[in-house]
Formats: structure tokens, sequence, C-alpha cells
């Protein structure tokens, strides 16, 4: 194994899932870059990386949020590299990110009616359908959570609280109280299971995130929502509708379990730039003048 490889494998053993895979990805396009240019990757320069980030953009055609997460994924394995002393210096310290502009609107999800007729549908649909989008739309998990649901992980009750109990994103456990009808909803999922996945396919097998997002797809056409809704939509929708609620911001992160405020922030934004704006009252103070 070369020097190179352990590396990877010390950078990538930080990380599980499908964050993991992710990286293991944009490192494996960083090295064959490395190997087609007749370079090492770790004795590259920050001009190096400047000419491979152009490649991402000119031969790869990735857009600029693709090559700015690409990019910070080379920043994380230096940063490992010159920690472990595999490296003297960090090349990555100067280099040049992509801006990036992010549309604050986007998380907006679905709006609370939008929510509710989807919430219907799949209720009609099935208890299965029906756990699915209530523990993605109330609350508020990862296509990857939900499909990860064990019925164990919600027969806990702790000082009175019936409790959902997971791994999340990075390995992170969290602990989430369960309103009585999302309750009801995974108990009917789970008819007289008592132990396994939660969340099943027709064939009787754990659903995984394609089949997963093929039914939330077929779930909302069928609920006449808009084009483009997928498993994140009602995620997004849950940490919107507990912003609308009036969850004060510290409670949708912690609702959200997000490690940074300023990513909930970004949903709150959202919300109140379309909702807030200064445009409507500049129109309502100059129309009694016009």
């Amino acid at each position: 194994m070369t020097e190179e490889e352990i590396a990877a494998l010390s950078f990538l053993a930080r990380y599980t899932g499908d964050t993991r895979s992710g990286y293991l990805i944009d490192l494996r396009i960083f090295f064959a870059w490395c190997q087609a240019n007749g370079l090492r990757p770790l004795e590259v320069t920050r001009v190096h990386l400047e000419v491979f980030a152009r490649y991402l953009e000119d031969d790869r055609g990735n857009a600029q949020s693709t090559v700015h997460g690409r990019l910070s994924t080379i920043k994380g394995f230096f940063r490992i590299a010159l920690a472990d002393d595999r490296i003297a210096k960090d090349p990555t310290v100067f280099l040049r990110m992509p801006k990036v502009q992010y549309d604050e609107t986007r998380a907006l999800g679905l709006d609370r009616m939008e929510l509710g007729r989807l919430i219907v549908t799949a209720r009609l649909s099935s208890p299965t359908d029906a756990a699915l989008v209530s523990l993605m739309g109330l609350m508020g998990l990862r296509v990857s959570e939900a499909c990860g649901v064990q019925i164990e992980d919600f027969s806990t009750v702790i000082r009175g609280h019936h409790v959902l109990q997971l791994v999340g994103k990075g390995g992170k456990p969290a602990t989430m109280p369960i309103p009585v009808p999302v309750l009801r909803t995974l108990r009917e999922a789970a008819g007289e299971r008592e132990s396994g996945p939660l969340i099943l396919r027709k064939n009787g097998t754990q659903m995984d995130r394609r089949a997963a997002y093929a039914r939330i797809k077929s779930l909302a056409k069928k609920a006449k929502l808009p084009a483009g809704v997928h498993p994140h939509t009602l995620r997004h929708a849950a940490i919107t509708a507990a912003l609308d609620a009036g969850a004060p911001l510290r409670d949708a992160q912690i609702f959200a379990r997000h490690a940074d405020p300023r990513v909930t922030v970004r949903y709150d934004r959202g919300r109140q730039n379309l909702d807030r704006h200064a445009s409507y009252l500049v129109a309502s103070f100059i129309a009694g003048a016009a």
C-alpha cells in the first residue's frame, strides 16, 4: 500500500456512510488526475490544485458548488495528512475556493397545506408509506435515517415521552420525542412485528434510499404536488414548519440536528425573505400617496 493510499484511508476513517462514500469519490477523481499528470498526491503544490480546480470546471464540467465541495474534501485530506506528519506544508492554505451563491428560498420545502396533502395521500396508500412520510415530514429525519429505523428504536419511554433513538449523520446518536399521531403511524407500520426494520418494501426487505426516493416521487404525484419533490424536500418542509409554528431558532436547530446554527438560519431567512420582505412595506407605504 502506498503512502498516498494510507493517507486516504486515514482521512476516510473519520467518516461513515454516505459522507464517506462521497469523499471517496472526490479523492478518486483527484488521485486519477494526479496520476494522469505524473504527480504524487502528497507532493502537489497550491498551483497544482488551482489547475485541478480548472480541470473540474472546464474538462469535467462540474458546477461551482460541486467544485467547491470537491476542493473542500481535498482541503480536509491535506489537513489530516499534515496532522499525521505525512506532509511538511498544507498546499491548500491559500487555495482559491469558487464562490457559491446559495438560494435561500430553496430551503422552503413544501408549505403547510402541501405537506398535509402528502401526509393524507400516504396514509391512504399504506401504513408503510405513512410511516416513511411522517418520519421525514414530521420528524425531520434524513432519508437514510428513516429507512434505517428499527422497531426497537421507538420502544423506549423516557420521562413520560415515547422516544425515537437513532444514529444520525456522522455517527451522532440522537433521541427525539415522538408525537402521538406519529407514534400511532409507526405502530401501524410495524403491525405484529416486534423487531427488525420498520420501513419495508413490498418484497419484505428493508427499504433503501433509492426505493424511498421512488415512493416519495410517486406519492407526491398522487398528491398533485409541484414537480421535483424528493425525500429531502420533506426534511426541508419539517424544519420550515417548525420555524413557522414559532419554534425558537435554537429549538429548531436541535430538531434539525444541525451542528452549525447558520445552516438552520438559512431556513429562517428563506421564509422571512418572502413573508416579511420590505417590498410589501414599501408598496403599502407609498400606496396612500400614489
